[in-house]
């Protein structure tokens, strides 16, 4: 069993930056891939970063590409969420997620999720 609290959401302006983080408790956090996913707006649920177990191998989104960075702390049990350049199209609310397989684009393989973290962006 793994809860997952994210933290570091907040209102910023376009252009400014946010560091999601995400702690784990439980055991064996480097069992698992971690993955952020956000809902904005009347939207679904989409697919934002993953990481792997050991933080080798990251992946993104199209829309974050080269804004946002993933990154783990494994003696921290802590996934984090570096936001740069945000855009008001960025709001949303945040969620971490982990798998006991692979990160995934799809929510599928994801075993845990946290409560989401709010991030609003203005114009």
């Amino acid at each position: 069993q793994v809860q997952l609290v994210e933290s570091g959401g907040g209102l910023v302006q376009a252009g400014g930056s946010l560091r999601l983080s995400c702690a784990a408790s439980g055991r064996n956090f480097n069992w698992y891939s971690m993955g952020w996913f956000r809902r904005g707006p009347g939207k679904e649920r989409e697919f934002v970063a993953g990481i792997s177990r050991s933080g080798a191998a990251t992946e993104y989104a199209d829309s974050v590409k080269g804004r946002f960075t993933i990154s783990r702390d494994n003696a921290k049990n802590t996934v984090y969420l570096q936001m740069t350049s945000l855009k008001p199209e960025d709001t949303a609310v945040y969620y971490c997620a982990a798998s006991s397989v692979s990160y995934s684009h799809s929510s599928a393989p994801y075993n845990y999720w946290g409560q989401g973290t709010q991030v609003t962006v203005s114009s």
